[in-house]
């Protein structure tokens, strides 16, 4: 098995690794990227609306224009990116074991910085292993990238972000959704989204969920119901629609195998996705050396994933020796756009919810010197 070596390895080519990858190498130090995927750039080349805030965060830029131009980025300073590489392994001596088509590999690192993104949660029912079940992310893949309609008539379940996007973007793509159902009492996502597709004639339906789903060998019918304060059907409201697809857009999950086989210490964070990695204001989980950022980092936006990788990315540089004024600033530019970005009646969730990782993240790293002692 032959061994490659880099100072910093970094395990995922979209948003988050991306921006790791370009700051760490401008920084100075030799970057290696990998990523299972035939393509960089992540969720961004799924992404066709523009984005919203400020012009810092690239407002009015749609997403897989900025992968673009984070992959022309990543060209020009000469980063190594390892695409069709799958990470199957984790071993003492910083080695990261890789299979690269027919052959494996080690990748022998000093820092690491893991941003696997997140993967979509699934929801059982009645009929939920039937053809033309999947989850709005497939979908949007399916759309986005391969220019491929996965059904005429679809169900949308889910009303946070990408359950709105993917159904406007549905609807841009030819497919009629004949509604969108969830089970809160109002929508997560944010309401120029729900407006886009309020404006098409789309149904959103709070306090609703799906019962089961109906067909021979493929998805028929999808049979819906109101639901009261205990998330039980309401009599009488059970109703029939003639469908076939259903989208499931019922939340994300960390991807942090990796930071379990390292034996990080993860909180449980239901706002951010589940059990995520615990880390400091550097992105350094509670095994020196190993950073996160992203997705895997909590469940937040692609804006967000972008400066948690740019953080990283300086981080495990200087770590490394590579430290000037200029990544001094940037670190500091970079924690106050993620404080920006949680600021506001939508961020403020996640801003207590990080403030509670860097709070265990002390408290263990006390722990751990008090032990020591």
């Amino acid at each position: 098995m032959s061994v490659v070596t880099t100072e910093i390895a970094i395990v995922g080519a979209g948003a988050a690794g991306l921006m790791a990858a370009i700051e760490a190498k401008q920084a100075g130090a030799q970057v290696t990227v990998v990523d299972d995927n035939a393509m960089p750039g992540g969720q961004l080349f799924k992404q066709l609306h523009k984005f919203f805030g400020s012009k810092a965060h690239r407002a009015g830029v749609r997403g897989f224009r900025i992968g673009e131009q984070l992959l022309d980025e990543t060209e020009d300073l000469g980063v190594d990116v390892y695409l069709n590489a799958t990470c199957w392994g984790l071993f003492e001596g910083n080695n990261l074991a890789l299979q690269r088509e027919d052959r494996r590999e080690l990748l022998h690192f000093e820092k690491l910085i893991l941003a696997t993104g997140a993967q979509e949660n699934a929801l059982a029912f009645p009929g939920w292993t039937l053809p033309g079940v999947m989850g709005a992310g497939a979908a949007q893949t399916v759309v986005n990238i391969h220019r491929v309609l996965p059904g005429k008539r679809v169900l949308m379940v889910g009303a946070g972000n990408v359950g709105l996007i993917v159904s406007y973007q549905l609807l841009q793509a030819g497919a009629e959704v004949v509604a969108v159902i969830e089970g809160l009492p109002r929508i997560g996502g944010y309401g120029v989204h729900a407006a886009k597709i309020r404006r098409a004639g789309v149904p959103i339906l709070t306090k609703h969920t799906i019962l089961r789903a109906d067909g021979d060998g493929c998805v028929e019918s999808a049979t819906i119901a109101g639901v009261d304060e205990n998330w039980q059907p309401v009599p009488g409201t059970k109703k029939t629609l003639e469908v076939d697809t259903i989208c499931l857009a019922v939340g994300l999950e960390p991807m942090s195998e990796l930071a379990w086989m390292a034996g990080c210490k993860f909180a449980y964070i239901p706002s951010l996705g589940g059990h995520v990695p615990l880390h400091d204001d550097n992105m350094e989980t509670t095994v020196p050396g190993i950073y996160v950022a992203g997705d895997i980092a909590g469940i937040e936006e692609a804006s967000t994933a972008m400066e948690e990788g740019r953080l990283a990315g300086l981080a495990a540089a200087e770590a490394l020796g590579h430290t000037s004024q200029q990544v001094q600033q940037r670190k500091q530019e970079a924690r106050r756009a993620l404080n920006e970005l949680r600021a506001g009646p939508f961020g403020e969730g996640r801003s207590e919810a990080k403030n509670r990782i860097l709070e265990e993240n002390r408290a263990y790293g006390e722990s751990q010197d008090g032990a020591m002692r």
